[in-house]
């Protein structure tokens, strides 16, 4: 091609005609390479945290918290420092006699356990989480006051926004929640931290159908109030007595039309 008559070319024209040509052959030169090799970056993965981080909870109240429930932990890791620590060494003991495998070691472990999280010398996985029976719920909370209120959560599917409606549904006394199975986040390591060891005094029940639920609660006396932006009475103004389910809606639509129907 031109590369045989150098002379005959202007001083300008090396450069284009190579950059054409470079052009040509990045255009034309297939990259198969990339695409195969990255199911191989699975493989290649770190090794910390693996399965240990399915159900892992760390920081000393949310451990404590799970320590001093019936709770069944796994695995323990914590901090030689805070392994003797008079607030954690009674309750370890009693989790290693059922089982629980108790590790030493040393923070930087426990950072990349938690990728970077404020571990605090401390982390467990927990056992999977045992929901409650919505009618054991129901008998529970009217069996300790006459007055009993559970919150009925519709499609929360933010972890961190569930975490912190666990929080506060135990913090006002409520005696349960309720949580759809589908299209909502269940309880994961994730709310377990951020409720801050609420779960430990708080049980939910997962439900495969909200409006039956919903018309459970019902029959056994509850009145069904839901939380919308543009309800007609204003909370200040709602006479709330006898047995209450508070419904509250999801992060995007709010109420469901379905969940709405069933509010009273």
């Amino acid at each position: 091609m031109s590369n045989s008559h150098p002379s005959s070319r202007p001083s300008s024209g090396p450069k284009r005609k190579s950059s054409s040509k470079r052009l040509k052959r990045s255009q034309s030169t297939p990259r198969p390479r990339k695409k195969d090799s990255r199911p191989n970056q699975q493989d290649n993965a770190p090794n910390e945290p693996t399965d240990e981080d399915h159900d892992l909870i760390y920081g000393r109240h949310p451990v404590l918290s799970a320590l001093e429930s019936d709770r069944q932990l796994n695995r323990l890791w914590i901090i030689s420092k805070l392994r003797y620590d008079p607030r954690f060494y009674s309750l370890i003991e009693q989790a290693k006699a059922k089982g629980t495998v108790v590790d030493e070691v040393a923070p930087r472990r426990l950072g990349q356990m938690t990728q970077g999280g404020n571990h605090q010398g401390v982390a467990a996985q927990v056992a999977p989480y045992e929901y409650a029976d919505l009618g054991e719920i129901i008998e529970k909370a009217k069996a300790k006051t006459e007055q009993p209120v559970l919150v009925v959560a519709d499609g929360i599917v933010d972890p961190h926004n569930l975490g912190a409606i666990i929080r506060t549904t135990e913090a006002i006394g409520a005696q349960g929640l309720v949580i759809p199975q589908r299209r909502a986040t269940g309880i994961t390591s994730t709310v377990m931290k951020v409720a801050a060891g609420a779960l430990e005094n708080l049980p939910v029940a997962r439900v495969v159908n909200l409006s039956r639920a919903l018309e459970e609660l019902k029959s056994s006396g509850f009145w069904i109030y839901g939380a919308t932006a543009n309800a007609e009475t204003a909370l200040p103004s709602v006479d709330f007595s006898g047995a209450i389910a508070l419904v509250v809606g999801s992060e995007g639509q709010g109420l469901s039309v379905l969940t709405q129907r069933n509010c009273e």
